[in-house]
């Protein structure tokens, strides 16, 4: 659908994604979640994204690396990749719905332009190989 783009492009949104997640992680979990509007049970919650994300992170840059050298396995491990990246968008989209998360004073200054980044980065992955 989007043979326009070259794989290595997506490859290296793939590689940058996976950092991105990385450094999300790393900064979220040195991070102390005291703010009064957060609701009940959102540090269990969002702790247990830790490790498809890691999952998710790992198979992005082997897919990556997969693109790089051509390896036509790689086109399915994005497929695969953006499929998850979707999935978990979703989820956390519901769950900030429901406890009013993307209003201003709570956080909606980082949490609609991060959602909206990973859809996109979703359906790229997606829409490239399907």
């Amino acid at each position: 659908m989007l043979d326009f783009i070259n794989p290595k492009v997506i490859a290296g949104v793939q590689i940058f994604a996976a950092l991105g997640i990385a450094r999300f992680w790393t900064t979220w979990l040195r991070t102390e979640h005291k703010e009064p509007w957060l609701p009940t049970g959102y540090v269990e919650h969002e702790r247990c994204f830790v490790y498809p994300d890691s999952v998710l992170a790992t198979l992005m840059v082997l897919s990556a690396i997969l693109l790089f050298i051509g390896n036509p396995l790689g086109e399915r491990l994005t497929l695969v990749c953006g499929g998850m990246m979707l999935f978990l968008t979703v989820i956390d989209t519901a769950y900030f719905l429901q406890n009013g998360m993307f209003a201003k004073e709570k956080g909606g200054g980082e949490h609609v332009p991060l959602i909206l980044l990973l859809i996109f980065v979703s359906l790229l992955m997606i829409l490239r190989f399907l």
